[in-house]
C-alpha cells in the first residue's frame, strides 16, 4: 500500500509577465523518494520548487504539505544575513531535538570551521553553509536547487555519500548526470509548463523523453494533415457548393486553434565552433616543470606530451592548482623549473572560470561583436549578430540588455558564444559545464567531440569528462598530477578511488557510541594469537608489497598514451586487473590491521 505523500502539489498554475510558465505542473514526494525534477532552463523548475517550499504563491491548484513533516529547501543563492557566524547561521535551522553536533560536523565536511563571517564569505563558501543547514536537522522532505554548483569533486562525491545515507525523501534540480543518476528513483520533467512523471531514475529519463518527443512529433504531423483535408473538403466538396456545414467549420477552426496553442519544445542551441588552421601534430610537450607560489608548490616534475586531436580533461579538488597547469601548457605562465615546448601554428582560445571578462554594464550585442559592429565572422563567413544570438537560444529583443540583468545560464551561454566564435585550433575551457542545461551538454559534448583541434577542459562534471576526454590529469596532492588513459571512469579503475574526498574529523560526535571492532576483543589473558593468525601477520607484509609492485606495475602499463588505441581489449584487461589488485590490498591491509590491534591487545592484557 503507497504511503500518504508528505508534500503534493496538483494542477499548479502561475503567470510570469502576461506568460503562463506553469498551466498543470504536479509533484507528489512520499516518504523516502529521491525524485530528479528535469526540464530546459528557464521553464520553470526553481519556481516549482520554491512553490513546493511554500516561498512563492501559485495562481491556482492545490499545495498540501502535511503538517508534522519537516522541509528544507536549498536556494541558488542563499541569504545569510542577520548571523555573526556560519555555525550560528547553520545551528538557526535545528529544530528542538536535532542532533547539536551535525551542525559543526557538516560544517568540517564541507571546509568551513563554523567561524566564518557570512559577510565575507564567497560564493561557493556560502553554498557551502547553506548545505550544511539543509542537511543537519535530516528533514523528512529536502528540496534541492543546484546543490552539485561550486562544489569541487571531492565534496561532491561527499555530498553523495551523505544524501545516500539519509532516509529524508528528496526532489534535486541538477546539471550533474551521475549525480541525478546515482541518486535519483523517480524522474519529473517539466516541459511547456506541465510535468510528466516516471518512477525510474534518471538515466531513464533521456531515452523516455526523446520517445515522447517522437510521438508528439507525429501526431502534429497528423494533426497538419488532418486539416489539410478539412481545408479540402471546404474548397471542394460537393455540399459546399451549396452551403458551408456549420459543424465542419467549426471543427477545423478548432483544429486550427489546437495547432495554434501547441507550444513546441523550445529550441536548442546551435554550437558550432569556428576552426583556425590546422595546428602541427605536436601541440604541447612538458617536461619535469615545477611551479611554487611562496612556500606552497602547485606543479612538481610534472611531464605529459599533447598532441593534435586530444581532449585532456583536468581534474582534482579547488586550490590544487588546475589552471596553474593550464596556463602553463598554454604557455601563458613560465614553469619555475622544467621545459614547456608549444607546437607550430596554435590558435588558443579560452573560456575562462567564472566568466570574469563579461562586464555587467556590456550589453549582449556588444560582448558578442567587441562593439562597433553588428556582424562577427563564424568559420569564415560574415553572421549578423542577431542572428548569432539565435543559434544560443536569445531573442532579438535582448540584443541590448546588460550582462548583468542575464540568468547565470544566460551569462554562460554568452561566455560560450565568444569562446567558440574566435578562430582556434586549441580550446581551453575552464568550467565549461556550470550553469548549463542537460540539453545545451549535450550539444557542447557534441561540438568537442567533433572539434578538429585539441581541447583541454577543467570540470567537476564526472559525466561529462567520461563523454568527452581521451585522458585525464588528475591532481594527487602535493603538487603531484598524474595522468590516466580514457575518461573519469577510467581513472578511478586505474587510481583505485575518484578524487580524494576530505577527511572529517567525526569525533565532534564523542556522545555517540563508537560501533564495534570488525575482531571482536577476546577475553584478557585467556587467549593467544592462533598458528593461522600468526603465519598472516607476518605473510600479509609481503603480499601487500608484491600487490603494491603489481599496481606500479599496471598504472605504468596503463599510462601509456597510445594503448587505448592500439589494444582497447588489453587496455580493459588491465583496468580490471588493477581494480581486483587495489581491492585485494585493501582487504589485506585491512586484515594485517585487525590481526595487528589483536595482538597487541592481548599482549598488553
Amino acid at each position: 500500500m503507497a504511503q500518504p505523500p508528505l508534500l503534493s502539489l496538483q494542477d499548479i498554475q502561475l503567470t510570469f509577465g502576461g506568460t503562463q510558465l506553469l498551466e498543470a505542473a504536479e509533484l507528489i514526494v512520499s516518504p523516502g523518494q529521491r525524485i530528479s525534477l528535469v526540464g530546459r532552463n528557464g521553464s520553470g523548475k526553481s519556481t516549482l520548487l520554491k512553490i513546493a517550499a511554500g516561498i512563492v504563491q501559485h495562481d491556482g491548484g492545490k499545495r498540501f504539505a502535511e503538517p508534522s513533516a519537516t522541509i528544507r529547501y536549498l536556494p541558488q543563492e542563499p541569504d545569510l544575513t542577520g548571523h555573526a557566524t556560519t555555525l550560528a547561521y547553520v545551528e538557526a535551522g535545528l529544530a528542538p531535538g536535532d542532533d547539536p553536533y551535525r551542525a559543526q560536523y557538516l560544517l568540517n565536511a564541507l571546509g568551513l570551521t563554523g567561524a566564518e563571517n557570512p559577510t565575507t564569505l564567497s560564493g561557493g563558501e556560502g553554498r557551502r553553509a547553506a548545505l550544511a543547514r539543509v542537511l543537519a536537522p535530516q528533514p523528512d522532505v529536502l528540496l534541492l536547487d543546484e546543490p552539485t554548483n561550486h562544489l569541487d569533486l571531492p565534496v561532491i562525491e561527499w555530498l553523495q555519500d551523505e544524501l545516500n545515507q539519509m532516509r529524508s525523501a528528496m526532489v534535486l534540480i541538477s546539471h550533474d548526470r551521475r549525480f541525478l543518476s546515482d541518486l535519483s528513483r523517480s524522474t519529473v520533467w517539466l516541459d511547456r509548463g506541465v510535468t510528466r512523471r516516471i518512477e525510474k531514475g534518471f538515466g531513464a529519463f533521456e531515452g523516455w523523453r526523446d520517445e515522447v518527443l517522437e510521438q508528439e512529433e507525429k501526431d502534429r504531423h497528423k494533426l497538419d494533415r488532418q486539416i489539410v483535408r478539412e481545408e479540402h473538403w471546404l474548397r471542394y466538396g460537393v455540399t459546399a457548393r451549396r452551403k458551408r456545414n456549420v459543424g465542419r467549420l467549426e471543427r477545423l477552426a478548432g483544429l486550427r486553434q489546437e495547432r495554434r496553442e501547441q507550444r513546441k519544445v523550445t529550441g536548442s542551441v546551435a554550437m558550432a565552433v569556428t576552426e583556425g588552421r590546422t595546428s602541427g601534430a605536436l601541440v604541447a610537450e612538458a617536461e619535469n616543470i615545477s611551479k611554487s607560489f611562496g612556500p606552497r608548490t602547485v606543479v612538481k616534475d610534472f611531464s605529459t606530451r599533447v598532441l593534435r586531436g586530444d581532449r585532456v580533461g583536468i581534474v582534482g579538488p579547488n586550490g590544487a592548482g588546475k589552471t596553474t597547469l593550464i596556463k602553463m601548457l598554454t604557455g601563458l605562465l613560465e614553469p619555475d623549473t622544467g621545459t614547456i615546448k608549444l607546437g607550430s601554428a596554435l590558435e588558443l582560445a579560452m573560456l575562462d572560470q567564472g566568466r570574469a571578462r563579461l562586464e555587467p554594464e556590456t550589453r549582449l550585442r556588444d560582448a558578442l561583436t567587441g562593439g562597433g559592429s553588428d556582424t562577427l565572422k563564424i568559420n569564415g563567413e560574415n553572421k549578423h549578430v542577431v542572428g548569432y544570438m539565435k543559434d544560443f537560444l536569445f531573442t532579438p529583443e535582448q540584443a541590448n540588455t546588460p550582462i548583468g540583468k542575464l540568468s547565470g545560464g544566460e551569462r554562460a551561454r554568452v561566455a560560450l558564444a565568444r569562446a567558440l566564435a574566435l578562430p582556434s585550433n586549441f580550446l581551453v575551457l575552464d568550467e565549461p559545464t556550470n550553469d548549463l542545461d542537460l540539453e545545451t551538454l549535450d550539444l557542447l559534448e557534441e561540438m568537442v567531440s567533433d572539434y578538429a583541434g585539441t581541447v583541454v577542459v577543467v570540470s567537476h562534471d564526472r559525466d561529462f569528462l567520461d563523454r568527452v576526454a581521451t585522458s585525464v590529469i588528475m591532481a594527487e596532492g602535493d603538487g603531484r598530477w598524474t595522468e590516466y588513459a580514457g575518461g573519469y571512469s577510467d581513472m578511478v579503475r586505474q587510481r583505485g578511488q575518484g578524487v580524494t574526498a576530505r577527511v572529517v574529523d567525526k569525533t565532534v560526535k564523542a556522545d555517540k557510541p563508537r560501533s564495534e571492532p570488525l575482531a571482536a576483543a577476546p577475553s584478557a589473558g585467556k587467549r593467544k594469537l592462533s598458528f593461522k593468525e600468526k603465519h598472516a601477520l607476518e605473510t600479509l607484509p609481503k603480499d601487500i608489497e608484491k600487490l603494491d609492485a603489481e599496481i606500479v606495475t599496471l598504472n605504468k602499463a596503463l599510462a601509456a598514451p597510445d594503448l587505448y588505441s592500439k589494444d582497447p581489449n588489453g587496455f580493459a584487461a588491465k583496468s580490471k586487473a588493477l581494480e581486483a589488485a587495489t581491492a585485494k590490498k585493501a582487504a589485506a591491509e585491512e586484515q594485517w590491521l585487525e590481526l595487528e590491534m589483536l595482538r597487541e591487545e592481548l599482549e598488553g592484557s
